[in-house]
Parts: C-alpha cells; structure tokens; sequence
C-alpha cells in the first residue's frame, strides 16, 4: 500500500530549499497590479497635466466660442438733403426702454409692473417679447420717446425692473413738416418677406428699412453697414459680457434734385387752388368741384432733374417715427384722396387735350399732314362718315373754330381738327400702319415707366386693341366685352379720352422732350450721394445720378417749329386757352409755351390739367398740374401753374451745391449761387448744364 504514493488529491511537503527559492504566487499578483496601477495613474496625470496646463489655452476658446453670440448694431442712417443741403429728413436720438426675454420669464411680475408704468396693457408687452421681429439675443424694444420722469423712476427703483434698460436710439424727423411726404418715404421695421428677399445683405429682425419713395429707393445707401457685437452667453442664456467686434458705419447722406424752397411754394399753391375749388360753385357742372387730389411736378427739361414734386393731400410722416397708431393710420385710409398715394407717378389720369401733341407730332412727321394743312370746322362737330349709331363727337365747348390749321388747333384746342386727325390715320392705315398714334406716343414715354427712383410708379395706359384685349384678358372683371376697336375709339384716343391714362410726371416728361428738341430723359429725383464725415460725393455711387437718356423723338425741324408755334400761342394769343391764366405775365422776356387739359371721366367733373415750359429761347422749366374732379383747365389748373412761373421768374433754381459740414450738428444748406434772371440766354447753347454744378447733376 505504501508503494502506491499519498492518497488522492494530497502532495508530499516541500523541501526547505523549495521554498527559499520560489516566492508566493500572491505576492507576485500584488506586484503586477502595483505596477499597472502605477502607470495608470502615472498616464492619467500626465494627460491631466497636459490639458490642464499645456493646451488649457485652446481648450478655453473652444469652450469660450461655444457662448459667443453676435447681435448686429444698426448703422447711423444717412440723411435726405435738398439741392443746397437743406436737411429735409435727418436724425434725432430718444430714449427708448428695453426688456430682456430671459429677465422677462424668470421674473414674472416685471411685465405687470412695468405694463402698469408706461400705461398699457401686460398683454401688450408680452406680445413685444415674443414678436419674432426682434433678436432673440437682444433686449426687445418695449416703449420710445419715453418722458424722462419715466426713465428716472426705472432707473431709481432698478431692483423692481430686472432685465429692463434704456438706452438712446436714433429715429428719424422732419424739419419741414409734411413737406413732400410721398417723395420722401418713411422707414418701418423689417417684416419677414423682406428678411427672406434680403437674406445675406445682414439685416437682422427688427431692423428699420424703407418702406415707400426715396427711404425705400435708395434704401442700400441710405443703411451704412451695420456693426456686431459679440455677446458672452451662460449656459441659461443670460448675457455675462459684451464687446463691439465691428463698429458700424454711417450711410451715405443722399442729396435730391428737388428744391425745399419751390416745393414749398408748390405745396401751398396746390393746397390753396383746391381748397377754392372745393368751395366754388361751378355754373357749368351746377355743383360744386370735389376736387379730392391732385398733383403738380416741374422738371428742368435740360437733365431730367425733378426740381419739385406735390402730391395733395399731404401727411405728417413723423406718423411712422416709433411705429405708426391704429388711430393715425385708420386716419389716414379714410381721409379723402389718399394721402399714403403718390399721385405724381402712382395714378394716371385721362389727358385730354394734352394729348393732342402726341397726335400732332404723329400727323406732321409721319406725313400725314403738311403745316399748311386746313380744316373746316364750321359746326363745332364732327360726324364719323358711313358711320351708324352714335357718330358724332362736339367740341368740348361746342364751339365751330372755323378754317383751322395745325398751328390753330393746338391754340384754341380745336377738339374736331384732331377727330379727323383720328379718322384719318384710321382710313389711311395701309400707308401708316394701325397704331401710329399709338407708337408716337410710346415714344414720348406714355404707357411706360418713366424710371423714375422712385418705387411703385404706375405705366399708365394707351387706348388700342391691344391695350383693351390686354386688359380683357388680365381684368375680366373690369373689362367684361370682347376687345373691338371701332371709328369712334380712334376719335376719341386722338384726342386724348377713351382708355388712355398719364401721370402727371408723364406729362411733364413728354412736354420736356418738345422742349429740349426731342431728347426723352429718366426722371431723377436723386442728385448725389455724399460721405456723411466730409461730405464728399461717394464715387462707388455717382454713376447711377448722372443724367440717362431714354429715347429720342426724331421730329424734323419744320415740325418742331409748327409745334412751338401753336403751343406758345395757347399762352401768348387772345383766342390761346391759356392766355387768361397768363395776363400780366412778362412773356416778352420769358416766352412760355403750353397746353390746357379738359377730361371727361365717367359723368364726373372733368379732371383739369395744365402743362407749360419756358422759356421758349432756351428751356428751363416744365411745370406740369393735374386736379382730378376740377372743371376745365384753364380755369383750376393753368392758375396753378402760372404761380409756380411767377415764383421761378424771381427765384430761379441753382446748380446742386454740397452742404456745409462744418457745423458739428450736421449739413445744413448753403445758400446757391446767384442765377441770372430767368429768360437771359445762355453763354453757348452747347453748355452742358452740369458744367456749372459743383456736383452731378443727376
């Protein structure tokens, strides 16, 4: 049994020198564990040591950006000034109170009691808070032009106002008043259509934008560049610091063609003459005229240049400065005529007699007639030959003007010379083609924009069958019968009535185009742009104010000579329809030439309409008026615009003169040069008229 070893699972003692020579395997185990341990943690505080100390910098910014937000800061917007830097739109700074979004949800009762400080309602406030208008980031405009006994009472009990502030902010005003309020323009708070047009110009909610004429025409250099400041962030979105990372730059101040002083006189003239016709009697209509707007425009026929522009009625625009009212603007909507409307270039109006250059210069250039040509208006009507139905057409004052020439019939307004005129192009249209009238009076800018720097200008239209067929099939309504051009729709648009419709700034272009000899050029109303700082003019922008051309009418000599004969003679000539309007006027040392306007608009008073410009030896002025609903127009508008020549007579226009930045306030005007009296001849009848100018012209 001893031969067979130890019992199973037992093993025979070790020897002594065994165990000396081998450790214990747990000891070994603990050894090893040590020694990882060791490098463990030997690597953990070298990475520690490398983050913390090495590379903190890099991990301090990345951690820094991740909190940085950028708020963009409106630029000092540019001013509007008139042709010798008289301020007509400028700046002015007002308190305004602000309310943080985070401030405003973590103290709840700070709308109620701010609400119940400025007078208004909680609601009111918590609907500025969360208007999508403004930057989540920024304050949230809650209040402006606030009293500064206001201001005092926040700032002196700060602790019951969390998150409330205020701060200065620019808005705009209006050292004249309502002077030419639609040209003007107001500026409004960006909405998000606008944001999403201008998405990557930098415009940023709550944003002030133009919103109408030159804020909005010129709206990219009026806005500078706006600035940015980086905002620090916690976690809780609560603002910890600020710093400007870019500093805004002011917007060029934008100089008009237009003439404070002369669109003053305009204005007051306007006003006045429809007030009158408000309160007279008018024994041909046995009613009084409501003559509800009306508009009158003078453009210096050499360049284009508005020199003044009135739209009755006016309006404050201050209305919009912090936000207009529901009150002010339900005002506005009902007041009669529309004051929100440019009817300078935002209405057309059937041009009656006016007309009658188109049709003249189309029957003399195009052959039609000669300037010896006759007619024989022994009745004072017109009958359409082979004609059934209603075919014949009365004078306007049912007057027969006998043997009558071109010359004859633009003087007395011979409305039956120009039926046959009519009649004529139509029976004779093999040779001339059928629109003659028509395309003569394309050339002269009707029923086309004019390009004027100003938005929402009306084309106007001009009676034809392509004209009606267009308006059938984009106006059913409107326009119910199937287009058809018959006999007596050629009549009346020869003369002026039927579909065709002008503004009053279309008007004035057309008969500046006769003027200057056949040249049509873009309206302007901007003259220069100019650096705030030196006033300077800004040369990235000139080019867009220099003079355009748009088309030229390629009238002959003998044409234009026939045409300036009959048009002086209307003002010049006892059987002119202008003469009266013009008796006492110095026309032998300023000879004007013009045409009065009588439209019948669907059984209403007649819209009245005057167009002049003078002087004839070398044109200076076109002066055009239109009163909707006035009666005839020698009697509302030619005394409208025989003021205007009285004034420019003894205040002519001077040249575009840069402002005097010398005053720390700001441009203000400087006086122009003097101007030799109106009718003296120029030096050289190839002077550029901006030769003269210490600007462009524009």
């Amino acid at each position: 049994m001893d031969d067979a070893g130890p019992p199973p699972g037992l093993l025979p003692p070790a020897s002594p020198a065994t165990v000396s020579a081998r450790p214990p395997r747990t000891k070994i185990r603990l050894a090893v564990v040590g020694g990882v341990a060791f490098l463990l943690f030997s690597s953990m505080f070298v990475r520690l040591w490398y983050l913390q100390v090495l590379n903190a910098p890099s991990y301090q910014k990345a951690a820094t950006v991740d909190q940085i937000r950028h708020v963009y800061i409106p630029a000092p917007r540019g001013l509007i000034l008139d042709r010798s830097g008289n301020v007509l739109v400028g700046n002015t700074t007002t308190e305004e109170i602000t309310l943080s979004r985070t401030e405003a949800q973590q103290h709840a009762d700070v709308v109620n009691r701010l609400a119940l400080l400025l007078g208004v309602t909680p609601l009111q406030i918590s609907q500025d808070i969360t208007n999508q208008q403004f930057s989540p980031l920024a304050p949230v405009p809650v209040a402006t032009n606030v009293p500064t006994s206001t201001i005092a009472y926040i700032q002196e009990h700060a602790s019951e106002f969390p998150g409330v502030s205020t701060e200065l902010v620019a808005q705009r005003y209006y050292p004249y008043g309502d002077l030419a309020a639609q040209v003007l323009g107001y500026v409004g708070p960006i909405d998000q259509t606008e944001l999403t047009k201008l998405k990557g110009q930098g415009y940023q909610p709550g944003d002030q934008i133009g919103q109408s004429g030159v804020e909005e025409a010129y709206e990219s250099l009026l806005r500078g560049k706006p600035g940015v400041e980086d905002l620090a962030v916690d976690s809780h979105g609560k603002v910890v610091q600020s710093w400007i990372a870019r500093q805004p730059v002011p917007g060029d101040d934008i100089q008009l063609s237009i003439d404070a002083n002369l669109q003053s006189y305009v204005e007051s003239v306007l006003a006045a003459q429809v007030t009158t016709l408000r309160n007279t009697y008018d024994p041909f209509s046995k009613e009084y005229d409501p003559a509800p707007d009306g508009a009158v425009v003078v453009e210096d026929p050499r360049n284009g240049q508005i020199l003044a522009m009135a739209s009755y009625p006016f309006y404050n625009p201050s209305v919009w400065v912090g936000g207009i009212s529901q009150a002010a603007w339900q005002q506005l909507q009902s007041t009669k005529g529309n004051p929100l409307i440019n009817h300078a270039i935002q209405v057309g109006y059937t041009p009656g007699s006016t007309f009658k250059l188109i049709t003249a210069t189309a029957a003399l250039d195009d052959g039609l007639i000669t300037p010896g040509y006759t007619y024989d208006d022994a009745t004072g009507t017109y009958t359409i030959p082979h004609c059934t139905g209603l075919c014949t057409f009365k004078d306007d004052e049912s007057a027969a003007g006998g043997i009558v020439s071109i010359v004859k019939a633009i003087t007395i307004s011979d409305d039956v010379f120009f039926y046959n005129l009519g009649m004529m192009f139509l029976e004779q249209s093999g040779r001339f083609g059928q629109t003659p009238i028509e395309n003569m009076a394309t050339q002269y800018g009707f029923g086309q924009p004019s390009g004027i720097d100003l938005p929402g200008e009306t084309a106007g239209l001009v009676d034809s069958l392509a004209t009606r067929q267009y308006l059938h099939q984009h106006y059913p309504k409107g326009y119910p019968n199937p287009p058809a051009w018959y006999p007596g729709d050629q009549v009346e648009m020869a003369f002026g009535q039927g579909a065709t419709l002008v503004t009053p700034l279309q008007l004035a272009n057309a008969y500046s185009v006769l003027a200057n000899g056949g040249t049509r050029y873009v309206p302007k109303m901007g003259g220069a742009a100019l650096d705030p700082n030196t006033c300077s003019v800004d040369s990235s922008a000139s080019k867009q104010f220099e003079p355009q051309v748009a088309a030229h009418v390629s009238f002959s000599a003998g044409t234009e000579a026939t045409l300036m004969q009959g048009f002086s003679d209307v003002i010049s000539s006892p059987n002119g329809t202008g003469y009266g309007a013009f008796i006492g006027f110095p026309l032998s040392t300023i000879p004007l030439a013009g045409k009065t306007g009588t439209a019948s608009t669907n059984n209403q008073a007649p819209n009245s309409l005057f167009v002049s410009f003078g002087p004839t030896t070398s044109p200076q002025y076109t002066v055009a008026s239109v009163i909707d609903q006035a009666g005839y127009g020698a009697s509302a508008s030619a005394p409208v615009v025989r003021q205007i020549w009285n004034y420019l007579a003894t205040n002519p226009i001077g040249s575009l003169r840069a402002p005097n930045c010398s005053n720390p306030e700001g441009p203000t005007g400087t006086a122009p040069p003097p101007q030799p009296p109106l009718g003296t001849p120029t030096p050289s009848a190839t002077t550029s008229p901006a030769s003269t100018s210490t600007l462009p012209t524009g």
